[in-house]
């Protein structure tokens, strides 16, 4: 398939599972080619041609406005306005997550800024209504201009810079973990156990400090609660 797709100067995505192809053949054609391909694995393979101007393809939605590749997040017919509440019992960290990730998808997502607005108010709207302050997600939303130094707002004029910075950002390198000198300690988090940690390390640093076991580093993680 791969093969057949590079030599029409078509395109050809794989995720996983999923497979994404564009490719400019006739119609009657291409339902032949379909066809052969299912027939290679039928458990397996199972292709659908469609022919248009707009597709989706996971959780993006691909348009061709008179030439011109528009793209946006996609939402499924099922898709509900329901995240993790932020009166859960949930570490923190959690919570900050889902505005700030949610928005860089919006973002990288999202080729014109109109899009990208739409998307950052219904992403607002959903999560005011799951209990989520709006000051705290002013606050996760700021943290992407931090995190990839942008000095200014995002408008309709340096929208596309800006975006364009953000999807082609160097990843760090992830950091290797040494298991013989790193001990993992979970426990299941409740907001009673909100200072465990720091009182944790506290007392780890008070007995530890000159004994042979501080070689080791302690990192404490947590077990969410059926909520």
């Amino acid at each position: 398939i791969v093969k057949q797709i590079s030599n029409s100067n078509g395109l050809y995505i794989r995720y996983i599972d999923d497979i994404f192809i564009t490719i400019n053949w006739p119609t009657q054609h291409l339902s032949k080619q379909i066809d052969r391909w299912n027939k290679f694995d039928v458990i397996n393979i199972k292709l659908k041609g469609q022919v248009g101007y707009t597709t989706n393809f996971l959780d993006l939605k691909i348009e061709n406005k008179n030439g011109v590749l528009f793209t946006e997040v996609y939402h499924k017919p099922s898709y509900e306005l329901y995240y993790l509440p932020f009166n859960s019992i949930h570490p923190i960290h959690m919570k900050k997550n889902i505005p700030f990730e949610m928005l860089i998808r919006a973002i990288k997502y999202c080729s014109a800024f109109e899009a990208h607005l739409y998307e950052r108010e219904k992403l607002r709207m959903a999560l005011l209504l799951n209990k989520y302050p709006g000051e705290f997600l002013e606050k996760q939303f700021n943290r992407i201009f931090q995190k990839y130094e942008m000095n200014q707002p995002i408008s309709n004029k340096n929208y596309s810079k800006l975006r364009e910075k953000m999807i082609y950002a160097v990843k760090k390198a992830k950091i290797t973990i040494d298991y013989n000198k790193t001990m993992f300690v979970h426990f299941t988090y409740c907001l009673s156990m909100k200072m465990f940690p720091v009182k944790f390390h506290t007392r780890w640093n008070k007995y530890f400090t000159e004994s042979p076991i501080n070689e080791i580093k302690s990192v404490l993680g947590t077990r969410n609660v059926k909520n």
